[in-house]
Protein backbone atom coordinates (compact mmCIF):
# COMPACT_ATOMS: atom_id res chain seq x y z
CA UNK A 1 0.00 0.00 0.00
CA UNK A 2 2.50 2.56 -1.24
CA UNK A 3 -0.24 5.20 -1.42
CA UNK A 4 -0.78 5.20 2.39
CA UNK A 5 1.41 7.63 4.33
CA UNK A 6 0.40 6.51 7.80
CA UNK A 7 -2.27 5.94 10.39
CA UNK A 8 -3.85 7.59 13.42
CA UNK A 9 -6.46 6.65 15.96
CA UNK A 10 -9.69 8.66 15.63
CA UNK A 11 -13.18 8.70 17.10
CA UNK A 12 -16.23 9.58 14.99
CA UNK A 13 -18.94 10.74 17.41
CA UNK A 14 -22.60 11.33 16.58
CA UNK A 15 -24.94 13.59 18.55
CA UNK A 16 -27.95 11.27 18.74
CA UNK A 17 -30.34 13.98 19.94
CA UNK A 18 -29.49 16.19 16.94
CA UNK A 19 -29.63 13.15 14.62
CA UNK A 20 -33.07 12.10 15.91
CA UNK A 21 -34.44 15.63 15.56
CA UNK A 22 -33.15 15.99 11.99
CA UNK A 23 -34.49 12.57 10.98
CA UNK A 24 -37.94 13.39 12.40
CA UNK A 25 -38.03 16.54 10.26
CA UNK A 26 -36.84 14.67 7.17
CA UNK A 27 -33.64 16.70 7.13
CA UNK A 28 -30.11 15.47 6.47
CA UNK A 29 -28.56 14.40 9.74
CA UNK A 30 -24.95 15.08 8.83
CA UNK A 31 -25.19 18.06 11.20
CA UNK A 32 -25.11 15.47 14.01
CA UNK A 33 -21.51 14.75 12.99
CA UNK A 34 -20.23 18.33 13.24
CA UNK A 35 -19.82 19.71 16.75
CA UNK A 36 -16.87 20.53 19.01
CA UNK A 37 -14.94 17.35 19.86
CA UNK A 38 -16.99 15.34 17.31
CA UNK A 39 -13.97 13.75 15.63
CA UNK A 40 -10.75 13.82 17.61
CA UNK A 41 -7.76 12.39 15.77
CA UNK A 42 -4.56 11.22 17.44
CA UNK A 43 -1.01 11.81 16.31
CA UNK A 44 0.05 10.74 12.84
CA UNK A 45 2.08 7.52 12.74
CA UNK A 46 4.34 6.54 9.85
CA UNK A 47 2.92 3.49 8.11
CA UNK A 48 5.76 1.22 9.21
CA UNK A 49 4.70 1.77 12.86
CA UNK A 50 1.30 0.08 12.40
CA UNK A 51 0.11 -3.19 10.89
CA UNK A 52 -3.28 -2.08 9.57
CA UNK A 53 -4.49 -5.68 9.39
CA UNK A 54 -3.66 -6.51 13.01
CA UNK A 55 -3.98 -3.63 15.46
CA UNK A 56 -6.30 -3.43 18.46
CA UNK A 57 -8.43 -0.31 18.84
CA UNK A 58 -9.65 0.64 22.32
CA UNK A 59 -12.07 3.29 23.54
CA UNK A 60 -12.51 3.98 27.24
CA UNK A 61 -14.96 6.44 28.80
CA UNK A 62 -14.15 7.69 32.29
CA UNK A 63 -11.65 4.84 32.67
CA UNK A 64 -14.08 2.07 31.64
CA UNK A 65 -13.34 0.23 28.38
CA UNK A 66 -16.42 0.43 26.17
CA UNK A 67 -14.96 -0.74 22.89
CA UNK A 68 -12.14 -3.09 21.97
CA UNK A 69 -11.68 -4.61 18.54
CA UNK A 70 -8.95 -5.70 16.19
CA UNK A 71 -8.64 -4.73 12.54
CA UNK A 72 -8.09 -8.40 11.64
CA UNK A 73 -11.80 -8.86 12.44
CA UNK A 74 -12.97 -6.23 9.94
CA UNK A 75 -15.19 -7.44 7.08
CA UNK A 76 -12.77 -6.07 4.46
CA UNK A 77 -9.02 -5.44 4.56
CA UNK A 78 -7.89 -1.81 4.64
CA UNK A 79 -6.51 -2.11 1.09
CA UNK A 80 -9.92 -3.20 -0.22
CA UNK A 81 -11.64 -0.30 1.56
CA UNK A 82 -9.20 2.21 0.07
CA UNK A 83 -9.65 0.72 -3.39
CA UNK A 84 -13.44 0.89 -3.11
CA UNK A 85 -13.40 4.48 -1.86
CA UNK A 86 -10.97 5.59 -4.55
CA UNK A 87 -13.33 4.28 -7.22
CA UNK A 88 -16.11 6.47 -5.81
CA UNK A 89 -14.16 9.68 -5.13
CA UNK A 90 -10.72 11.19 -5.49
CA UNK A 91 -8.34 10.68 -2.60
CA UNK A 92 -5.59 13.20 -1.95
CA UNK A 93 -2.60 13.40 0.37
CA UNK A 94 -3.72 14.10 3.96
CA UNK A 95 -7.24 12.69 3.39
CA UNK A 96 -8.52 10.75 6.37
CA UNK A 97 -10.56 7.55 6.10
CA UNK A 98 -12.44 6.25 9.13
CA UNK A 99 -13.29 2.58 8.80
CA UNK A 100 -15.98 1.97 11.40
CA UNK A 101 -16.17 1.04 15.03
CA UNK A 102 -16.02 -2.07 17.21
CA UNK A 103 -19.15 -3.06 19.12
CA UNK A 104 -19.89 -1.16 22.30
CA UNK A 105 -21.16 2.17 20.99
CA UNK A 106 -22.93 4.01 23.78
CA UNK A 107 -23.91 7.42 25.07
CA UNK A 108 -21.46 9.97 26.41
CA UNK A 109 -22.23 13.28 28.07
CA UNK A 110 -20.50 16.63 28.29
CA UNK A 111 -17.48 16.40 30.55
CA UNK A 112 -16.90 12.67 30.04
CA UNK A 113 -13.21 11.84 29.59
CA UNK A 114 -12.50 9.64 26.58
CA UNK A 115 -9.29 7.80 25.77
CA UNK A 116 -8.80 6.18 22.37
CA UNK A 117 -5.84 4.09 21.32
CA UNK A 118 -4.16 1.85 18.84
CA UNK A 119 -3.15 -0.46 21.65
CA UNK A 120 0.56 -0.33 22.39
CA UNK A 121 1.20 2.18 19.60
CA UNK A 122 -0.70 5.45 19.99
CA UNK A 123 -3.14 7.11 22.36
CA UNK A 124 -5.28 10.26 22.40
CA UNK A 125 -7.63 11.65 25.04
CA UNK A 126 -10.17 14.45 25.34
CA UNK A 127 -13.20 15.64 27.27
CA UNK A 128 -16.58 15.64 25.57
CA UNK A 129 -17.76 19.14 24.65
CA UNK A 130 -21.05 20.76 25.61
CA UNK A 131 -22.67 20.22 22.19
CA UNK A 132 -22.45 16.42 22.27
Amino acid sequence: MDYVAGYAVALDLTSRNIQTEAKAKGLPWTVAKGFDTSCPIGSFLEKDQVDPQDVTLVCAVNGQVRQRGNTKDMLFPVSVLISHISHKMSLSPADVILTGTPSGVGPVKPGDFIEISLEGVSRASFSVGEDA
